[in-house]
Formats: C-alpha cells, structure tokens, sequence
C-alpha cells in the first residue's frame, strides 16, 4: 500500500471512530456541593445501566419461581424498605431481618445490619439472589430459566444499551441492579432545604427546636446518627474510612443467656456471629435515619413499632421485655453503647424532637418515576 492511501486509510479510521460518541459521565442527582459516591471501577454507572436495573427491580421473573421481585420487599412508598417487620421469600420463608431501606445507599461504607466485609452492592445482591437459608428470590437452581426469561422484550434493547449488546448474564444483571440501587438518591427533604439550600422556612420552630435536641449531647442521637445522611456508615469520595457503624442499643438480655454474659437472642446475635467476640453481640449498623417516618416498622427485627415507641426505648435506654420468649433487662446488657444511657424529656420537647423526624421526609423520592415500577400494570 503506497503512502498516501495508508494515510488516507488512518484518517477514515479517524473519522469513523469519531462517529462513536464517548460514553457520558453519569450524572448524579445531587445538591451543589454534596461529594459524588465511590462507584467500583468495574462497575461503573451510567444512565442506561440504572434504567436496565429499574426493569429488573421490579421484575417478579428475576425469582426462581416468577413470584417476587426486589420490589416484593423493597417498595417505593415506604422508601424502599416495606411494612412488614420481617421479609417474606418468595417460597414463604420468613427471614429474620427487617428489610433496610434504600435510601442513598450509594454512600454506605458496609451492606446489611451486621456484615462489615459487605462493602458493594454488587456483592449484596447475590445473598437474596442466590441465597438458601433463607430463600429470598431463589435463583439457585432455577438460573438458566431466569436467563432465558430476561431475553424477552424489552430486555434486548435494555441490555445493548447498557453494555454495547444483547448478551444476558448474572454479572451483568448484577450490576444493572446496582446501579438502580446506587441511583436512589434522597437529599430532598425539608431539612435538606432548610440546612443546605438556606431556606429558613423550610422548618417550623418546632422541628428546629427538635433538631437542636437531636444534635446535642444531651440526647447523643447523632452520634451514631450523624452527618448529611443521617448513619455513621458513609462513605463517598472524599471519605472513604469506615468508623465502625455497629452499636448494642440494648433491645435484649435474655435472662436464658445472660450466664455466658451474652443476651441477644440465638436466633440473631449480630456482629457477634461473624466476629465470634462477645463484646459485639447485638451489634447492628446504624441504618439511616432519612425517611425514618415511612419505614416503620424499626429495629433489625422489626420488633418496635412506631416511632414513638422508638423515642421510648432511647429514652429509658434500653428495653424491658417483660413478656414473650426473650424476656429480660436489655438496659442492663454489658455491650449497650455508651449513646444509650436513657435521657428526660418534657412533653413538649418530645414532641419537637418527632416532628424533626417528620422534617426528614423526603416526598420526591416516595413519588420520583425514574424510580418507580416502569412494567405497565397488567403483564
């Protein structure tokens, strides 16, 4: 080939590569001046790739029998968490958590109530996935038919957009579903307005008056509660240490186990099944308090009710199980965080402090439609 024509032939290589429009950097939804979360630098965002994902969070044919979707027990108008005290599978087993709910989970340093080596949604998602003890969407077994249900319509199109091709796998579907989770942004409430986009207005003197007791030290709530999202677990790119975000809040001490100087019932000890260590049992993560008012009900087991019934037990701290299978003094448990130690409030302070809980609600995001079911009703 003679000179000229490899030149020629360089600059049609040029010409046809610049037709490929680059990939755009994902754009966030985010007040001015929030930091961007970490994202895996294998597995990074992008619009199509949440859209993909959004699909598939609602999809009931991602379960090994075509009955429950993430959605099942992650559902929009409680903030993604879901009204139960614990999840149901979709073959009926009961688990024995709380769903957490996923609200801006993007930031969070650790996945789960008490798995610190849980660190990307990515990861997570195989437990209910794939998971056997118990069955959540019970993939296991069923995979090559899920695969072949996530080739119809509309998923081919979905799929190319998201990574150049049709091609359906776990890995991709993985990371899909990821990306819609890390998507779900709540920084829209009105304390957000109040605190960060200076409007005064955006609170009644009585919120804040609740959140001057919140942030203070005579209640201790935001030690574990603190920064803009609400849980000592965050992490984003201009904070990536991990401040150890599990705490005992003194819900149990089983007079059955307090001789071994434990107390957190067998069924769910916690940290302490992972660490082995006593000192961690019952200890959970700190979940975000964002929200907080739709997400009822509370705890890792779904065993306090409502809100005020929460106020309670941090104001007497701890709680007194005086009936049931698991009585006994969780005041008294040797690992209670030291936040926990019972505080005074006056009728009127208390009423100040829940409606500044009520600020925390974020009604965009309950109602966003790039976040909800995109399936039509019937399918």
């Amino acid at each position: 080939m003679k000179p000229a024509a490899l030149i020629t032939a360089a600059a049609l290589l040029m010409l046809l590569g610049s037709c490929t429009p680059a990939p755009q950097p994902y754009q966030w939804a985010l007040p001015e001046g929030f930091p961007k979360p970490a994202v895996p630098a294998d597995s990074p965002m992008s619009t199509a790739k949440a859209e993909l994902g959004r699909y598939l969070f609602y999809d009931k044919a991602l379960s090994g029998n075509g009955q429950q979707s993430c959605a099942s027990c992650h559902q929009q108008a409680t903030a993604f968490a879901e009204s139960s005290a614990v999840s149901t599978g979709s073959t009926g087993d009961k688990h024995r958590r709380n769903a957490l709910a996923l609200i801006n989970v993007a930031y969070n340093k650790t996945l789960t109530w008490a798995h610190p080596e849980l660190q990307q949604i990515e990861q997570q998602l195989l437990i209910p996935m794939f998971g056997e003890q118990p069955v959540e969407l019970g993939i296991s077994g069923h995979e090559a038919q899920v695969l072949q249900q996530l080739q119809r319509g509309p998923y081919p199109a979905l799929f190319e957009a998201a990574f150049g091709d049709e091609e359906v796998s776990f890995q991709r579907v993985t990371q899909a579903l990821a990306s819609f989770v890390r998507s779900l942004i709540s920084l829209q409430s009105p304390f957000d307005r109040y605190a960060y986009q200076g409007d005064d207005s955006a609170l009644t003197p009585e919120q804040i008056n609740g959140m001057n007791l919140f942030f203070s030290e005579r209640l201790e709530c935001h030690h574990c509660h603190g920064g803009f999202n609400f849980t000592q677990s965050t992490s984003h790119e201009k904070q990536p240490l991990d401040r150890r975000p599990f705490h005992n809040t003194g819900l149990y001490f089983t007079a059955r186990q307090q001789v071994e100087g434990q107390g957190y019932p067998d069924k769910d000890r916690g940290l302490a099944e992972l660490s082995m260590q006593a000192g961690d049992d019952g200890r959970f993560r700190a979940p975000t308090l964002r929200n907080i008012v739709l997400t009822a009900p509370y705890m890792h087991d779904g065993s306090v009710a409502t809100l005020e019934q929460v106020l309670d037990l941090y104001q007497q701290g701890g709680r007194n199980n005086t009936q049931g299978p698991w009585q006994g003094d969780g005041r008294l448990h040797p690992a209670k965080s030291n936040f926990v130690k019972g505080f005074d409030l006056t009728a009127e302070e208390r009423a100040a402090v829940l409606a500044f809980l009520h600020s925390l609600t974020d009604t965009h995001f309950v109602s966003n439609p790039a976040y909800a079911d995109p399936w039509p009703a019937q399918r």
